[in-house]
């Protein structure tokens, strides 16, 4: 088990951002709209989380819902979504783009990496759309990003963590694989474990207390005990 894994809370809220870092989580992505898998949130957002936050917080950028093969209208709106989260004092940012082959377009990713400096930069779960996981690890570190979101191309991590741990094995020192989607306090610890991953990436949407006492506490005062579960479980493993 590794030590000191950083969990990463996806969060659309500033109220439950704030209850994650309460709950000791190391870093936050802000986005909306998470049912069709998140798009860029609010400039107010954003703004709000860098007053409120002390942990780092990263910003996806996704101009819209659907696929990661982007116009040149829509690459403009990623690099004004970009230079407002540099503008905003966020720590990071996360994309991905692909070509029309579903592969990592490394030119084009590459250029908006550069453009984000000094921000770290998070290549999103566009990847798991890719056909070749060896493939397009390698064209992803050739885009220079620092860290890689992913489920092991699978629908949830937790169905594929013999990838998850090649991935990890043969990205080396080279990037991050931070293995996320579907991750909650149950599996968190396996998957932590059977991946040798060192940051998790979660959401932690459903629902993990009785319907009881969800109508005593706030959606706040939930999400922390979510977060709590988690982060209490892996510094316990350390």
């Amino acid at each position: 088990m590794p030590k000191n894994v950083l969990l990463e809370i996806c969060t659309v809220s500033l109220d439950c951002a704030i209850a994650a870092e309460r709950a000791k989580a190391g870093r936050i992505e802000l986005c909306s709209d998470l049912p069709c898998g998140g798009v860029t949130p609010p400039a107010q957002l954003v703004a709000a989380a860098r007053t409120r936050l002390r942990i780092p917080v990263h910003v996806l950028i996704r101009p819209r819902p659907g696929d990661f093969v982007y116009s040149a209208d829509e690459l403009l709106i990623m690099r004004k979504s970009i230079q407002h989260a540099r503008q905003s004092g966020m720590d990071g940012v996360v994309f991905g783009l692909l070509d029309e082959k579903s592969q990592v377009d490394v030119a084009r990713t590459r250029e908006l990496v550069e453009f984000a400096r000094p921000l770290s930069v998070t290549f999103h779960r566009a990847f798991d759309e890719t056909r070749s996981w060896q493939d397009s690890l390698e064209a992803v570190i050739q885009t220079g990003a620092d860290r890689l979101l992913t489920s092991g191309c699978r629908p949830a991590a937790p169905q594929a963590l013999s990838t998850l741990a090649e991935l990890v094995r043969a990205a080396g020192d080279r990037i991050i694989v931070m293995p996320g989607s579907g991750i909650t306090p149950d599996n968190v610890v396996q998957v932590v474990r059977a991946t040798s991953a060192r940051e998790i990436h979660a959401s932690l949407l459903r629902p993990a207390l009785g319907e009881a006492e969800q109508r005593q506490e706030s959606p706040a005062e939930i999400y922390h005990r979510r977060v709590l579960s988690v982060t209490s479980l892996l510094r316990s493993q350390a």
